[in-house]
């Protein structure tokens, strides 16, 4: 009945805009940013009398993890019709895409989520939170001079996006390699704008800061941000206080390791005197994107730590494995086996006699791994079944930085 086979632009185009209308993702007139989202990456359909009604996307890119870089598969769309709604189609076409990139190379997949619930029966597990900060531009206690920014413009997305790929970046930042994705982005910014300072080498764009204004004294939205050095962060910032005349307030994500409230002046103050209006200064928080390992011999390979090593077995469960039908030589990470995590971190098949068990699933163990939460808290809200011994000394030697993404999808 349903057929699930790559996108072609040339015959799906029509039918994948009417999907996109119809969930309002975009509007009469988001055809050519569409057009770019779809030009990169690998993207699935699911056939139904010859039309799509279901499109699942990815991109490729990397995850920084520690110090390392590797494979990433980004999900960056999984949409379905009005006509084929609750027939399993989107869980299962994006199963398949995983399983696609898995085998093509990818070592973690990552994807935003519209609630929590849906992916975790793909093997994904919750990210960390992410903070979106609202405040006056004018209360910035930045106190620097600003020189004369490159006005930026859609025309620009190339330079942007190096600017992005060369940012700097700490454990858990995504870098998206696929151009197009930065170029669709803008062009759905409505009323957006650009500005930074083109100080490489060579006349590269160095940081910047794109952003959208919903009117005369804003609130303002700053849908992006890089940077490679302090400086030119607080040149940023001081870019951003320059606004202050006019806009009443920025609404910004914190970068990873800054707490944006150390450069604001009174914040409770200005909280409570804002509360409940349309320039309200709040600081908001969610987990909106979430992650799953696809290769786990060499995630744990990368994984090196300046701890000492602790040993277990482990026994790991995947529910993506009966979504995939016997075509796919890759059918997730279910298993038991031994592990070793520690500067030297080894991952073996089968038990090792004598070692501690930890009983969990990809999904939970892919958290555990990346940072996100310690594995005796995971034991309480997650999905962790092991001795408290062993929960204790996992909490001492997975002790990472918070796991920041930097860059929406």
């Amino acid at each position: 009945m349903y057929k699930f086979r790559p996108y072609n632009h040339e015959t799906d185009r029509e039918a994948v805009q009417r999907i996109w209308l119809e969930i309002q993702w975009i509007e009469k007139g988001d055809e050519p940013a569409l057009d770019a989202f779809l030009k990169d990456g690998r993207s699935l359909v699911a056939e139904l009398a010859e039309s799509a009604e279901c499109l699942v996307t990815s991109k490729m890119g990397t995850l920084k993890y520690l110090k390392q870089d590797l494979d990433l598969s980004i999900v960056t769309s999984v949409t379905t019709s009005r006509i084929v709604r609750k027939q399993g189609l989107a869980k299962k076409l994006t199963a398949q895409l995983i399983a696609e990139d898995a085998q093509a190379g990818a070592l973690v997949s990552t994807l935003g989520i519209f609630e929590q619930g849906f992916y975790e029966q793909l093997g994904y597990g919750a990210g960390g939170y992410e903070h979106w900060i609202s405040f006056d531009p004018a209360d910035l206690t930045i106190d620097q001079k600003i020189r004369p920014p490159k006005r930026l413009t859609i025309e620009d997305s190339k330079i942007m996006y190096h600017a992005q790929i060369n940012r700097h970046r700490r454990h858990g930042a995504v870098s998206i390699h696929t151009p197009n994705y930065l170029s669709a982005e803008l062009l759905w910014s409505k009323n957006g704008y650009g500005l930074g300072y083109t100080d490489g080498p060579e006349g590269e764009l160095t940081h910047y800061f794109w952003a959208s204004s919903k009117g005369e004294h804003g609130p303002v939205t700053i849908h992006a941000m890089a940077f490679q050095t302090t400086a030119q962060f607080l040149e940023l910032m001081a870019l951003i206080k320059s606004l202050g005349d006019a806009i009443r307030l920025v609404k910004m994500r914190e970068p990873a390791g800054m707490q944006i409230q150390d450069l604001i002046k009174l914040p409770f103050r200005s909280r409570i005197v804002t509360s409940k209006s349309d320039y309200e200064h709040i600081n908001r928080a969610s987990a909106y994107w979430q992650t799953r390992i696809c290769n786990l011999e060499a995630c744990i390979k990368a994984t090196t730590l300046n701890s000492r090593p602790v040993s277990f077995n482990l026994r790991l469960s995947d529910p993506i494995e009966k979504l995939l039908n016997s075509d796919f030589e890759w059918k997730g990470c279910a298993g038991e086996y031994s592990l070793i995590l520690g500067p030297d971190s080894e991952i073996s098949g089968g038990f090792k006699p004598d070692l501690p068990i930890l009983d969990t699933d990809i999904g939970t163990f892919t958290r555990l791994w990346m940072g996100v939460r310690p594995a005796s808290g995971l034991a309480i809200t997650g999905k962790i079944s092991a001795p408290d011994e062993l929960l204790e000394v996992l909490d001492e030697v997975l002790c990472l930085p918070d796991p920041r993404p930097d860059w929406d999808y």
